[in-house]
């Protein structure tokens, strides 16, 4: 692969860049109550009342399409391996916990064995206390050393809050054990003054992967003492690094083994994970190491109430003259609304910022229509709040000062959130992983708990609650991720050639594509040969090549254009959809207009509005193959994977009446367009087969683009992706295929394993396509099966019954899986 379009706006890249009441901390080990710890003094409502009250009236019942009991479970204890240290145990205990669950105990022995694992078990089973013990005994064994620092510790989490809440949890399980145990958080947040005592005294350093790449690893020679002790890595709710953010921090790992092996450590990792499938194959691709794991979950577990929730259909018409369903943010909102005037604390988990902000403000205002002393009682939480902001609400949650939050997934992930009573999930989140992941957060001291997904208007949605068996009777998935991708190596390499010299015997730890990036970024001159050793050759820093969150630049802040105040950030591949001039943005409960996007200078200008609908934007987009990698007769069709170039440019945006979604009007942009090389997935049929499903060229158009859009909308069912990660392109005859072609494919440079992942599952992903087609309930095609958010053709032509017969054909000549 030629590397001449990745490297062409480096200079660019090197240009200017952007910098970017009381309280109560609960302590980690109470996270983890006695098997019959006594309940709590304040009464709780069980699930199943909860849930019988909001579905009082005859039009709510109808909406619970399914509801699925989890009965509670018994655990089963074991004891801790003898050589964790006496006085950990008895901190242990001082918390309240006598002895250990069985997947805790097996952890820990591995990692006192020097064996890398991975602890894949359901939320709240005590992960946290699985790698934290066995850390904890090396710093108190590291505290009485002759000579040196002692032991060290390193963390890694995939989210600043989650590092401050662990850091909280350390401290308050870890206080009987003195001054052995020296934990600091280490990230953006973190005033410069504290850094030089993180760097200097700490022992164990929470942060995250951004940091270690940008911060800790090219200033390793600072951080020296800290590495050479280095004994443990702890990294956290690891099924999150997936795609092309996982394979970015599978290569920033590497670059730390390979600073650890210089100053002559070799850490073990500690991996912690929501349960999914696969969980040692998936850490060992991340760390690049084997990893032992453990699955057997073996905590007790509370009765689980999960409702399953479609909103109805509403008299109004959408596009083409489709039925529109109820918003999932207006039913949840409402729901949120009804849980707190219940008393019930409760999280409501939101897809995206904009919508955890929107269901805020209908919450507020419909409590404030009942009771205005609650509207206190319910906020927004979601990335690209300053950290002040962040801190605030995260205090209150603890403190039960709040009785309902609707938040992004900035809140999924561990923090502890003990004393919840429900979790509503505003649309499927993408995967089983994170779905158990956001019900897991309510009944974490071991109580009863509701959950109840929201489905939204969409394929998918519309599948799951309508085959419950997708949710509760199959695995999770497997975690996709592709270290490999030469556009998240190659910059990997620059930033490790300029921490230290790359030598022939440091590619291995790469990967085998690293040989073959090598001479393109010679050729590119970023690196330099010398003797026997690969030179980076710039001034600048290396590790200002890539953002590993794949943001694909700085990002665009968002400025109040009459007061010059910060509000927050955007990140930059999703500006132009999200902030482009006309955009209703969202932030802290009121409502802005965009004014002007700034691409040069990656500022958005807003003024204070309250305008009564939403915008959505909408982009068009062509694709030309590449290569072909793979091809797999399907009968007279064929299955192809191989890369491919897509050019995509957002042109448009609607405006949709709030609550309703009803569409007001449809307004033009002049947005630049933007060139991606990625992986895809495509199909071919040929004309026999088309003849054979009735297809005539009056609607072969309208078959292809419906089944393009309900496949890209089912595929997070088998991959770890959501519909926003992947796109799609459907053509009657393409150039490159001379046929009917539909494309599905990856929405990041390199490609994200999505794409293959749809390859190899391409006949169970496509029978699912074409059965959410078939049975949703429409005459002609809704967002429910065909119709997509995001499609730039205004979702014309779409044929529905089209779409049916031609998967049906394509899929008679499937192989056997």
């Amino acid at each position: 692969m030629a590397f001449n379009h990745l490297w062409a706006g480096v200079h660019d890249a090197f240009g200017p860049l952007s910098v970017t009441p009381v309280t109560h901390s609960v302590p980690m080990a109470k996270k983890q109550r006695p098997e019959h710890a006594p309940p709590g003094t304040s009464a709780r409502p069980s699930p199943h009342t909860v849930l019988d009250r909001l579905a009082a009236g005859e039009t709510r019942a109808a909406r619970i399409t399914h509801t699925e009991h989890l009965p509670p479970r018994a655990g089963r204890h074991a004891v801790w391996p003898h050589r964790i240290r006496s006085e950990v145990v008895a901190a242990v205990q001082a918390a309240g916990i006598a002895d250990p669950w069985a997947h805790q105990a097996q952890a820990a022995e591995h990692a006192l064995d020097g064996r890398s694992v991975v602890v894949a078990t359901g939320t709240a089973s005590g992960k946290s206390l699985a790698y934290l013990v066995p850390v904890l005994s090396a710093l108190l064994d590291g505290s009485e050393a002759a000579n040196g620092r002692g032991a060290t510790a390193l963390y890694l989490a995939p989210t600043k809050a989650l590092a401050a809440d662990q850091r909280r949890s350390v401290q308050e399980l870890a206080g009987p054990l003195g001054k052995a145990v020296r934990p600091a958080v280490h990230d953006g947040d973190t005033p410069f003054e504290e850094r030089e005592w993180v760097r200097q005294y700490a022992n164990y350093v929470l942060t995250n992967p951004d940091m270690l790449h940008r911060g800790i690893l090219p200033s390793h020679p600072r951080w020296s003492s800290f590495l050479r002790a280095l004994r443990y890595v702890v990294i956290d709710e690891c099924h999150t690094y997936r795609g092309v953010f996982g394979s970015h921090v599978a290569q920033v790992l590497r670059r730390l083994r390979r600073l650890c092996a210089r100053y002559g450590s070799d850490p073990v990792f500690l991996l912690a994970s929501a349960t999914a499938a696969e969980p040692a194959a998936a850490a060992g691709r991340l760390t690049g190491l084997p990893v032992e794991e453990v699955a057997d979950d073996a905590s007790p577990r509370g009765e689980l109430v999960f409702a399953l929730w479609e909103p109805p259909l509403t008299e109004l018409h959408g596009e083409q003259g489709a039925p529109v369903r109820r918003t999932a943010t207006a039913e949840t909102a409402d729901l949120l609304t009804d849980l707190t005037l219940q008393g019930v604390r409760s999280v409501a988990f939101v897809r995206s910022r904009r919508g955890a902000e929107l269901i805020s403000v209908i919450a507020k205002e419909r409590l404030a229509e009942i009771d205005r002393s609650l509207t206190g009682r319910v906020a927004a939480y979601r990335g690209g709040y300053l950290p002040q902001e962040r801190r605030a609400l995260e205090r209150a949650l603890h403190s039960g000062e709040l009785l309902g939050l609707a938040a992004t997934t900035a809140l999924e992930l561990g923090i502890d959130v003990s004393g919840l009573d429900a979790v509503v999930i505003a649309g499927y989140p993408g995967t089983r992983a994170s779905l158990w992941q956001q019900a897991g957060r309510a009944g974490r001291t071991g109580e009863g708990a509701l959950a109840v997904l929201v489905a939204r208007d969409d394929p998918l949605d519309t599948y799951l609650v309508h085959h419950p068996e997708a949710i509760f009777r199959r695995p999770v998935e497997a975690t996709v991720l592709d270290p490999g991708n030469p556009y998240v190596l190659a910059p990997h390499l620059c930033a490790a050639a300029a921490e230290l010299p790359l030598t022939e015997n440091d590619l291995s730890l790469f990967g085998p594509g690293a040989a073959e990036v090598l001479p393109q970024l010679e050729a590119a001159k970023l690196l330099r040969r010398r003797a026997t050793a690969w030179h980076w050759t710039r001034r600048e820093r290396a590790a200002d090549l890539t953002d590993i969150r794949g943001q694909g630049g700085p990002p665009v802040q968002v400025v109040e254009a009459g007061t010059g105040r910060l509000l927050g950030t955007v990140d930059a591949a999703a500006s132009h959809a999200a902030v482009h001039e006309g955009a209703v943005h969202l932030h802290q409960g009121r409502t802005y207009l965009v004014e002007e996007l700034d691409l040069e200078d990656s500022v958005a200008l807003v003024k204070e509005a309250n305008p009564p609908y939403s915008t959505t934007a909408r982009d068009t987009t062509s694709i030309s193959v590449l290569e072909t990698e793979v091809t797999v007769p399907w009968g007279e069709g064929q299955l192809h994977y191989g890369s491919v170039e897509v050019t995509s440019q957002v042109v448009s945006f609607l405006r949709r009446r709030l609550i309703t979604g009803e569409v007001l009007g449809e307004s033009k942009l002049d947005l630049p367009p933007r060139t991606l090389r990625t992986r895809a997935v495509w199909w071919t049929v040929t004309q026999d087969q088309l003849d054979a499903a009735r297809i005539g060229p009056e609607i072969l158009g309208g078959a292809l683009h419906a089944a393009e859009h309900a496949s890209i909308g089912i595929l997070p069912l088998f991959a770890t992706c959501d519909r926003w990660d992947i796109g799609g392109v459907s053509v009657p005859l393409h150039p490159d295929t001379l046929l009917p072609t539909v494309f599905v494919h990856d929405g990041e440079p390199g490609g994200a394993g999505f794409a293959e992942q749809a390859f190899r599952t391409a006949r169970e992903w496509l029978t699912a396509t074409r059965e959410a087609i078939a049975s949703c309930e429409c005459e002609a095609g809704c967002p429910s099966c065909i119709q997509s958010p995001k499609c730039g053709n205004g979702n014309e032509p779409l044929h529905k019954r089209g779409a049916v017969r031609l998967l049906t054909e394509l899929l008679k000549g499937a192989p056997e899986s």
